[in-house]
């Protein structure tokens, strides 16, 4: 996984507990999953469009 091994995991854990504190993390996670949530939909609704699209362009015309 990008080349980290289990020491800088540990210290990247450990920087963001000191900067943010045990409290805010949750918060944050929550936010973070929102916005994924948010861009996964987002990219739902753009590939239906695009597919409803090209079905529409493919329908014979009577």
């Amino acid at each position: 996984m990008f080349g980290l091994g289990t020491p800088e995991i540990i210290l990247i854990v450990i920087v963001i507990l000191v900067l943010f504190g045990a409290k805010k993390i949750p918060e944050l996670m929550q936010g973070l999953g929102k916005g994924v949530k948010e861009f996964k939909k987002a990219t739902t609704d753009i590939e239906k469009d695009i597919n409803s699209s090209t079905t529409d362009d493919t329908k014979p015309k009577s």
